[in-house]
C-alpha cells in the first residue's frame, strides 16, 4: 500500500484528488494539508511514501515545504502540483529533489501513473512539462561542450579513436592523410591533455566515453 499525503489549499481540487486516489486499491490517503506548514507537520507525523504538493501554498510555499521535508525525510518522494508549466518552478523543483511535476489539469490516469512511476523510483513530468524540461536540457547542452573529451580537438578525437581501435601510427597517418610525425604529435597532445600516458589507459578512456567499442 502506497501512503499518500495531499497538500493543496483548494478544497475542490483536494476533494477530487482524494476521491480519485481512494478508489485505487494500492493507494492510501493518510492525510490532507491546507498550507505549507501543515504539510511539513503532517509529513513528519505520517511519514508518507509520496506527497502530492501544491507549489502555491499559504504560510509556506510548496518549494520551501518540500525542501524542509526532504531534509528530514529523504526517502519521501514529492510530486509537485502546479497550474502552469512555469520554467522557474520546474527548475527549482528538480533542484530540491522533487521526483515529479504534474499540472492540475492532468487527467486522472496521468496522476495515477505519476504516483506509480515515482514510487518505482522513476521521475515523472506532465507532457507539456516534459517538453519544457527537454527544451531547457537541449539549451544547456548547446551553451557549451560539457562532454568529458571536450579538451580534445576534432582531429585529436579522430586520432584517439583510430589508435585505440588498434591502428598503428603509420596506419593512422595513411587514413588521415597526414605524416607519421603529425600523428605522433597529436598522440602526445592527447596524452598531455588527458593525463594518460599509455595506449591501455587511452583505450579504457575511449571506451568509457563512447569513442570506441570492445569487439
Amino acid at each position: 500500500m502506497i501512503k499518500i499525503l495531499l497538500a493543496d489549499d483548494h478544497k475542490l481540487l483536494i476533494d477530487g484528488l482524494r476521491s480519485l486516489l481512494e478508489k485505487q486499491k494500492n493507494l492510501d490517503v493518510v492525510g490532507v494539508a491546507k498550507d505549507g506548514l501543515e504539510t511539513v507537520d503532517l509529513a513528519a507525523q505520517y511519514k508518507p511514501d509520496i506527497i502530492l504538493l501544491d507549489i502555491s501554498m499559504p504560510q509556506l510555499n510548496g518549494i520551501d515545504a518540500a525542501r524542509k521535508i526532504l531534509r528530514d525525510l529523504p526517502d519521501t518522494k514529492i510530486i509537485m502540483l502546479s497550474m502552469h508549466a512555469d520554467r522557474r518552478y520546474i527548475q527549482e523543483s528538480i533542484r530540491i529533489g522533487a521526483r515529479g511535476y504534474i499540472l492540475k489539469e492532468s487527467a486522472a490516469r496521468e496522476v495515477i501513473k505519476a504516483i506509480e512511476d515515482v514510487q518505482k523510483g522513476e521521475i515523472f513530468f506532465s507532457q507539456s512539462v516534459r517538453h519544457q524540461v527537454l527544451h531547457e536540457y537541449v539549451k544547456w547542452i548547446r551553451q557549451g561542450d560539457n562532454s568529458s573529451y571536450s579538451p580534445l580537438s576534432v582531429r585529436e578525437r579522430e586520432v584517439l579513436q583510430l589508435l585505440t581501435e588498434g591502428r598503428s601510427t603509420k596506419d593512422v597517418a595513411g587514413i588521415l592523410n597526414v605524416s607519421v610525425k603529425t600523428v605522433e604529435s597529436h598522440r602526445k597532445q592527447i596524452m598531455d591533455k588527458l593525463g594518460l600516458y599509455s595506449i591501455a589507459e587511452l583505450t579504457k578512456y575511449a571506451i568509457r566515453e563512447g569513442l570506441t567499442q570492445l569487439d
